[in-house]
């Protein structure tokens, strides 16, 4: 393992991550919030959705830093009594779930259709981008919106772990028209050169060529766009709670915290809703500073 990271310090890749100052402080924080929210069981002060734990006498208590504070409520305590610190260690894990796995279910949908599209061209290439251009002309979160509601209309009474594969399916719906797109203009170039026309000639078939040769050779804007992808299905994920149709109410995320306290913010009890929001953001400009530097990092010509 020690050698593998040594090997990637040593790459041009990772000397362009330890000469970029924002890139390490992004990464940086990052890894706090996803080793966090990956081990909110252990990091976490206390389980804001044990009921039995919950003591109503401490509900929207302040900071501990307010003389009215507690030491044992660091950013104070929401309606319910529950933990403000504690409810953000667990509701970026369900933020960051749901966007990570949206996003990759995005990619495969769009990188296979672009690969397709790009490869084959004729009848399939203008229909699959026809389908593109009518998803386009919709806003994504319109669309996330529509799915999210019409699959908790059908299901009203569908387990907690359904109501997650509604909410993962409305946002990757909206987002593999990017990756289709993306995938499918590099395509275009890379089937026309000398080492797809050589597989070609040899007898290799047109599947083995778009996977073995083709693929590789396109995956590097992907996976910048997966990158920046990751923060704006956080940010989608957290519009829809936030409207009530994202994760149930007894897993809040960020966005249902961001929503709870909203009905506080003009009462006195800012911290309810401001330190969902703020780490919200901090999450959303970190993932996105990473695809920036990552962006710069694979194109030398951006160096």
């Amino acid at each position: 393992m020690s050698s593998l990271i040594t090997r990637w310090l040593d790459s041009d890749v990772g000397y362009s991550f330890r000469n970029s100052p924002t890139a390490i402080v992004a990464a940086a924080i990052a890894f706090v919030c996803i080793f966090c929210a990956v081990f909110a069981g252990w990091v976490s002060p206390h389980n804001p959705f044990d009921l039995t734990k919950l003591e109503l006498s401490d509900a929207r208590l302040p900071p501990a830093w307010y003389p009215d504070g507690k030491s044992t409520y660091l950013l104070g305590t929401d309606d319910q009594g529950r933990d403000i610190l504690s409810a953000l260690i667990y509701g970026a894990r369900i933020s960051l779930v749901v966007g990570v796995v949206s996003v990759i279910l995005s990619v495969l949908v769009g990188v296979v259709l672009g690969l397709v599209a790009g490869f084959k061209g004729g009848w399939i290439d203008t229909f699959l981008m026809r389908l593109c251009d009518v998803m386009l002309s919709f806003p994504a979160i319109l669309v996330a919106l529509l799915i999210a509601g019409v699959g908790r209309a059908l299901f009203p009474d569908a387990h907690e772990s359904l109501a997650f594969g509604v909410l993962i399916i409305a946002i990757s719906l909206t987002g593999w028209v990017q990756y289709a797109r993306t995938v499918r203009g590099s395509t275009l170039v890379e089937r026309g050169k000398e080492y797809v026309q050589a597989a070609r000639v040899t007898g290799v078939s047109p599947l083995r060529i778009m996977l073995r040769h083709v693929l590789p050779n396109v995956m590097g804007p992907v996976l910048v766009l997966a990158t920046i992808q990751v923060a704006t299905a956080i940010i989608t994920e957290a519009t829809l709670s936030f409207l009530g149709v994202g994760v149930p109410p007894t897993s809040p995320s960020l966005g249902t915290l961001i929503r709870v306290g909203n009905d506080y913010l003009f009462s006195g009890e800012w911290w309810i809703t401001i330190f969902p929001g703020a780490m919200l953001v901090l999450i959303a400009l970190s993932v996105n500073l990473l695809g920036d530097w990552l962006r710069d990092a694979l194109n030398p010509r951006l160096r």
